[in-house]
């Protein structure tokens, strides 16, 4: 079995790690990951054929040459060569999780420190067991500053994240009603939520913390931090700010020692109003200067669909169907409700991982969302259609049935809201509108 000091030195010659064999580069690591329904064991032969330097492999069924290399578990080897690769950078890395707004908040971060550093940032989604170590071994030599997105939809699933990426900073968005099901409950999400906040106290590293939140100001009391950087609406914060304008895109100043600054983002929502305030606060603890940051945040511009403005041939789209929980879906309904348009149609599809509390939750969104004053409201979805016969609107048990529904009756002129869970696959919807 290899040892992971020895598979380190294989790493630093061979610093690209793939783990599927359609993604195969000459000269990476082949990482033979076991999923539900394969085993990539079975596909070493063909990375090795097709280019990789190695294989690591599991099962000595599948050593069909020097160039596999056994280890007990590839999962566990990965997540150990992240760490070892960790232990080696002496750089900061920001941890960053949250209910709501990880993913824009990463992008802004790192649009922001990028105006000064060479800056590494989790790509896409890449944020659970086995996205953070391929982040974390992503990192190289120039690298200066690392934005780690760490996601979770359990207890302990965070502790054991930052044992990979090690932050030295960190950052909770929000705690909000997001995989309720697998954290036991809101309680269990904020105990979950925590744990950044527990390796920041033991590891001695920073914390930015919205003073306006009072669930992160009673997580961060009850975990003492003690090096706490706050970023709000009060003067007293390190990085104060006013939203100016919501309508449509963002518009924001805000406050330093040195002085009063304004920008626009282009993003929608005022909820995205501390995502931003986020950013400023890491960016300028980083000494980034004001312009610059002012800079990195209006030439930032969304393409992950999550409140990403998008205008098609007949309508304004507020794309925000990456994902969907009943904190960002209430907030997306509210501001929907304080954009300026003639007309407006709201399309929601179904929240996932909500467990017992699934029924009540998507009952308050219908009931939300039936008071709004558009043109055209339709819900997608098992648990929205259950309300059919309780709230006024148009009900689909799938996005096929939907999209049948908009061929029928096209929606032109329109501002419009799209947004469901990532499973709802609500993209489909969008050439129809």
């Amino acid at each position: 079995m290899a040892a992971i000091e020895t598979l380190y030195q294989h790493y630093l010659k061979h610093p690209v790690i793939c783990t599927d064999t359609r993604n195969i580069t000459p000269g990476c690591l082949f990482f033979a990951l076991k999923g539900d329904n394969f085993d990539a064991n079975t596909f070493a032969e063909k990375a090795l054929t097709n280019g990789a330097a190695y294989a690591i492999i599991d099962n000595l069924a599948y050593k069909t040459s020097k160039q596999c290399i056994l280890v007990p578990d590839v999962l566990s080897t990965l997540q150990d060569l992240a760490r070892h690769h960790r232990s080696q950078l002496n750089i900061p890395v920001v941890g960053l999780t949250g209910s709501n707004g990880k993913t824009t908040t990463k992008e802004l971060i790192n649009a922001v420190l990028s105006e000064k550093y060479k800056t590494f940032a989790t790509k896409g989604n890449l944020n659970n067991h086995i996205g953070v170590p391929l982040s974390i071994l992503s990192l190289t030599k120039d690298t200066e500053i690392a934005v780690i997105e760490m996601g979770a939809n359990h207890q302990k699933e965070i502790e054991f994240l930052c044992t990979i990426a090690q932050p030295t900073h960190g950052l909770i968005t929000n705690v909000g009603m997001a995989h309720l099901d697998g954290f036991g409950g809101f309680e269990g999400v904020k105990k979950g939520k925590a744990e950044l906040y527990a390796h920041l106290k033991n590891s001695h590293g920073f914390a930015f913390i919205n003073r306006n939140n009072p669930y992160l100001l009673e997580m961060s009391a009850s975990a003492h931090l003690d090096k706490v950087i706050y970023y709000g609406t009060e003067a007293t914060d390190a990085i104060s700010g006013k939203l100016i304008k919501t309508d449509p895109l963002i518009e924001i100043s805000w406050s330093n020692k040195t002085g009063t600054y304004q920008t626009s983002v282009n993003l929608t929502g005022s909820y995205n109003f501390e995502n931003i305030l986020a950013a400023v606060c890491i960016g300028a603890f980083f000494e980034v200067n004001p312009s610059a940051i002012n800079k990195g945040l209006s030439g930032y511009f969304p393409n992950n669909n999550r409140s990403q403005i998008t205008k098609t041939a007949h309508n304004t789209v507020i794309c925000d169907f990456y994902n969907a929980n009943p904190s960002s879906m209430a907030a997306a309904l509210n501001n929907i409700s304080l954009l300026t348009a003639d007309k407006k149609t709201v399309i929601i599809g179904d929240m996932f991982e909500l467990g017992p509390e699934s029924a009540e939750q998507h009952d308050l969104i219908a009931k939300q969302a039936e008071q709004l004053s558009v043109e055209t409201l339709v819900f997608i979805g098992k648990y929205f259609y259950a309300l059919k016969d309780k709230y006024k609107g148009n009900y689909f048990s799938t996005p096929a049935e939907a999209q049948e529904f908009l061929k029928a009756n096209p929606v032109k002129n329109n501002l419009i809201l799209l947004k469901g869970s990532r499973g709802m696959a609500l993209e489909q919807l969008l050439p129809l509108l």
